[in-house]
């Protein structure tokens, strides 16, 4: 091996046919390769289960769409699905010939504005369709896909990037090869009315949406040059009722080329074999010059850009500040600035307006794109709040930053925090895979990418509060979403289609082929659970089954208490209020704070039969974490206004419950329909029955809570000993637990 060391730490090693980058201390141990026709391949092993989590990436999306063809990318995401001459037809040389009179209709029906006429060339499209669809095989990628076992087939199109998903099996990555290099190069526009109805669907669905109709409105105002606000990822109305096939074959044959795509593979795979598969399968392809994105430059804001939303759902309010795009310093700082703001547990937003009860689901976040940043912040109002006191204690929260009224241990949390998230995520292949992708799309060089962490550990209190003080002043949009009828909206009419035929039980020479090509098996591996998961025997009777983490340092303790809203239909409440509590020595805000130093992270649920406790962390800090938190069960103090606070959010929530088509559809008609009229969705404190509840009837549930039988399950690097010691000493319980009896609901 020939290794030539960079100034960036980066390596490039060749094993005398193929040539791949690394960089010192990666945590995923990456190889990139660039193939000779300048595709991307991105591969990191993780032998933890016998699959590979596969990406493939364009580096095009809705900013790249024609001005006068958006929600192109879109739709030809969707149409990859469809075949090629080779697949998804029993006889494509006898259904290209419908296929080429359907393209050129939608070319003519493009150049048409009489209604009538516009209606009478559709109808030419479908009955074309319907002579077309003769030939046509429905499903045939899914079919093949399922025939290998991949799972969480998938695809999505955001403003930058187009990119395709799977979940294969380790045995499985030649067949999975040869039917994407296929799918790719050459994707057929067949059932190409049927799938347009389905994007018209998805648009009307879009238009139905109050928080997709404020960002829409959102980015139109802060990008009025860039596409990320001039044209959106699904399109207009007008344009998607004159869409053209031929744009799109032409989008692709600009686009999709290896050049500017990505193979993007993490899980159980051997490097040196893919790569060699990749480069058979992809390598054929020819490259093409991309034309280049330069993105408009915009005009600063110099006042705050005010606009209105209508709709049916809850009011809220949205603001941002629009900043340099990923690899930028600005990004960096962004996205410290967030966490100080709003980390979930220790942030000013989170304590002084969530915790506090102030606003309703107050938040601050970034959105990194290639060209340019967002940095929003966004809240519900409570009971007898405007929507502008909502956006006056955010901003109040900004003006914290600038003064530098945040502790001096916050920055340094929060960078113990990153790491201990980064490892977690570097545990999935998916988030693996999504690295690359990200790092790949956006153009920050791997070496850049991965060590992000480390680079914002750099960024001082004292950085981070010029920076505030400098670009966050009145340079802002801000959207109001007020509860309204819209009557601006003109929804998408979908034409009249006829059924198609879709000939699903026949099937492709190309599917026959991969259906009976042969695929090395995967060798189970039989698990002792007996042997692999340890019970230990805690003094009080309590079981824990135990799992050694030997990958890295964090640690995961689940306590499983037998009690639930069958035995106490308060339960729910109470642990809803214990969010919200202290100690005798912390008070809430400050118990967070501890938990955040800490790196770690506990969350409670509940069910019919069962309390979850979960704690998480890093496990220098899991004596501390355990104690901390049994602190909190057993010490927990008495807040009389916070739970007046809760029981006002909890019934403003309900009468909003009723205004959003998802809680109606999915939650309350969804129970009923399983259960009828008494249903675990109606089941629930009354408005009488909260109002009448009090703090110290809840603080009494609390503290009995830890004392009903119980089982805890552990994975993480402490030996078996040292964990039985420090639940003794740290998990307080009796010694003779209770047992939770059903009451009558």
């Amino acid at each position: 091996f020939n290794i030539e060391i960079n100034s960036q730490t980066k390596n490039t090693i060749s094993d005398g046919k193929y040539s791949y980058e690394t960089v010192e201390n990666d945590p995923l141990n990456a190889r990139i390769y660039t193939l000779d026709n300048g595709l991307k391949v991105y591969l990191t092993v993780n032998k933890s289960k016998p699959v590979i989590q596969t990406y493939i990436a364009v580096a095009t999306g809705s900013k790249n769409d024609p001005h006068d063809a958006q929600g192109l990318s879109h739709y030809l995401e969707h149409m990859v699905f469809k075949g090629t001459d080779k697949y998804g037809t029993k006889d494509y040389e006898k259904e290209k010939p419908f296929l080429d009179t359907i393209i050129a209709l939608y070319e003519q029906r493009r150049k048409v504005t009489d209604t009538e006429e516009r209606k009478a060339i559709y109808h030419k499209i479908d009955s074309v369709s319907f002579l077309a669809s003769e030939y046509a095989i429905a499903n045939e990628y899914d079919k093949m896909m399922g025939s290998i076992g991949a799972t969480g087939t998938n695809a999505y199109t955001s403003v930058e990037q187009t990119v395709y998903v799977n979940e294969i099996p380790a045995n499985q990555i030649k067949k999975w090869l040869e039917i994407e290099s296929e799918r790719f190069r050459n994707p057929v526009m067949r059932l190409f009315h049927t799938e347009l109805e389905a994007v018209y669907e998805e648009k009307n669905s879009w238009l139905d949406n109050d928080n997709s109709k404020v960002w829409e409105v959102f980015y139109a105002e802060l990008f009025q040059k860039h596409t990320y606000g001039t044209q959106t990822t699904i399109g207009s109305v007008d344009q998607l009722k004159n869409v053209s096939v031929q744009k799109i074959i032409d989008y692709y044959n600009e686009r999709y080329v290896p050049n500017n795509m990505a193979v993007c593979l993490s899980g159980d795979l051997d490097p040196d074999k893919t790569i060699a598969m990749i480069d058979e399968y992809f390598g054929k392809y020819t490259n093409k010059e991309v034309p280049v994105f330069n993105p408009p430059v915009e005009d600063p804001i110099l006042s705050p850009v005010v606009k209105e939303v209508l709709g049916p759902s809850q009011e809220f309010v949205r603001f941002g500040y629009r900043f340099p795009g990923a690899g930028s310093h600005d990004a960096d700082m962004l996205t410290l600035l967030e966490n100080v703001l709003s980390n979930g547990t220790a942030g000013l937003i989170d304590l002084n307006l969530n915790q506090d009860q102030k606003i309703i689901d107050a938040y601050a976040s970034t959105d990194i794109n290639k060209d340019y940043s967002v940095f929003y912040l966004g809240g519900k109002p409570r009971e007898g709040q405007t929507l502008e006191d909502v956006k006056n204690l955010l901003l109040q929260q900004i003006e914290l930053v600038k003064k530098g009224k945040f502790p001096d241990w916050l920055i340094p949390a929060i960078i113990s925090n990153f790491k201990l998230n980064q490892i977690k995520a570097y545990e999935s292949n998916e988030n693996r895979a999504d690295a690359f992708v990200s790092s790949f799309i956006n153009g920050v060089p791997w070496e850049k990418y991965i060590f992000n962490v480390d680079r914002l550990s750099g960024i001082t209190k004292e950085e981070l509060v010029n920076f505030a003080k400098e670009n966050l002043k009145d340079n802002y949009v801000i959207v109001y979403k007020r509860t309204g009828e819209d009557k601006s909206i003109v929804k998408v009419e979908k034409p009249e289609i006829n059924p198609v035929k879709v000939n699903r039980e026949d099937k492709s020479l190309f599917l026959e082929t991969i259906l009976n090509e042969p695929s090395s098996e995967i060798q189970p591996q039989f698990i002792d659970y007996k042997k692999e998961i340890k019970e230990i025997d805690l003094k009080n009777n309590i079981p824990v089954f135990y799992l050694q983490n030997k990958d890295n340092e964090l640690y995961e303790l689940y306590y499983l208490i037998e009690l639930g809203t069958n035995q106490n239909k308060k339960l729910n409440l109470a642990i809803e209020y214990l969010d919200y509590l202290g100690t005798s020595k912390y008070t809430s805000s400050q118990f967070k704070e501890e938990f955040y130093k800490l790196a770690g992270s506990y969350k409670f649920s509940v069910s019919e039969d069962q309390i979850t406790v979960s704690l998480s962390g890093l496990t220098d800090n899991f004596d501390k974490a355990v104690k901390l938190l049994d602190d909190l069960f057993s010490d927990p103090k008495e807040n009389k206004e916070a739970l007046d606070n809760l029981i006002a959010d909890i019934l403003t929530q309900r009468e909003n419950a009723k205004l959003s088509k998802n809680v109606i559809l999915r939650s309350a008609m969804l129970s009923y329909a399983k259960y009828g009229k008494e249903n675990p969705f109606t089941y629930k404190l009354s408005e009488e029955e909260l109002k009448k509840v009090t703090a110290s009837e809840l603080i009494g549930i609390i503290k009995e809570i830890m004392s009903y039988k119980q089982r805890a399950l552990y994975y993480g690097p402490q030996p078996s000993d040292e964990l039985k010691l420090s639940l003794e000493i740290d998990h307080k319980t009796p010694l003779e637990f209770k047992t939770a009896v059903v009451k009558n609901k």
